[in-house]
């Protein structure tokens, strides 16, 4: 049987399709559909019934009817107090413009840089200063990285630096301990406090990491381009840089994902625009770019 939904943390819940959006939306294949369907109504039964549903797009109208004909072939099932009122159905093509901004939280940009797959990041040698990668689990169970993870990145470092100088402090405090306070320590505190320095060790890491990539892809110019593209200002001026950020090969990725932004605010780009960004990225990146 198909794995319908995945709990990666206290309140989200995941079905990990990522391939959904390229078989539906680009494919025309309605094949997901029902396998949503049937989610929500595993989510109705749990937690439902939904008093109010809310839906905007062909695919959640879709999902919508075939959910309510499960919800009818199983009318005669006892259900509980409802525990969520209300169910939002969106289709990813109503708002292309949030994804294709850049991240500034330290979950987002852990994201980017490391790729979260169900609710876990591998960390490289060059995060965990050891010739191993390691898998973290990024939840609110992590509680450093609970606190942090809305957190506007130029704000992170400072917050793990303090907890950095509390974390000492709970360490220095064994001093001066008589026997028995020490066995006391030991066993009530020692094991936490060692899983919060190996936490908040690999955060330092990441955040330095992701501080040397940004700053190579001049971050802080990125923004003021995309803020100057979504305010519909200086389009000129925003192409240019396009170019520029092409041209010097700093992310293909990046690059296009620039390129779709500045179509997308500007409702298509005029055609000798196209051509030229489409031909420099092909001569910058490479022809197999072009599939």
């Amino acid at each position: 049987t198909l794995f319908r939904s995945m709990p990666l943390d206290d309140d989200i819940i995941s079905m990990e399709l990522p391939e959904f959006y390229r078989d539906y939306f680009l494919g025309g294949d309605q094949r997901w559909i029902s396998t949503v369907a049937k989610a929500v109504d595993l989510m109705d039964s749990l937690f439902g019934p939904f008093e109010n549903t809310y839906g905007i797009g062909r695919c959640s109208k879709m999902t919508y009817d075939i959910w309510r004909e499960l919800v009818e072939d199983n009318s005669d099932e006892k259900r509980k107090r409802p525990k969520v009122g209300h169910i939002f159905l969106i289709d990813r093509d109503v708002d292309y413009v949030t994804p294709l901004c850049s991240q500034v939280v330290y979950e987002g940009l852990m994201d980017d840089i490391f790729k979260i797959k169900c609710g876990s990041v591998e960390f490289g040698p060059e995060i965990t200063s050891s010739d191993r990668s390691i898998k973290v689990l990024l939840n609110s169970q992590d509680k450093i990285f609970n606190q942090i993870r809305n957190e506007h990145f130029s704000n992170v470092f400072g917050f793990l630096s303090q907890k950095a100088r509390n974390l000492q402090t709970q360490y220095d405090k064994r001093q001066g301990m008589d026997v028995k306070q020490i066995r006391t320590f030991v066993a009530q505190e020692l094991k936490g406090l060692k899983q919060e320095h190996r936490l908040l060790s690999l955060h330092i890491g990441a955040c330095e990491f992701i501080m040397k990539r940004k700053t190579k892809q001049d971050f802080q110019e990125l923004l003021k381009t995309e803020h100057s593209i979504l305010e519909g200002l200086d389009i000129r001026e925003s192409t240019i840089f396009i170019e520029e950020h092409i041209n010097r090969q700093v992310s293909p990725i990046e690059s296009l994902r620039l390129m779709c932004l500045l179509s997308i605010t500007e409702n298509g780009l005029l055609p000798k625009d196209y051509r030229s960004l489409k031909t420099q990225y092909l001569q910058s990146y490479g022809p197999d770019r072009k599939s």
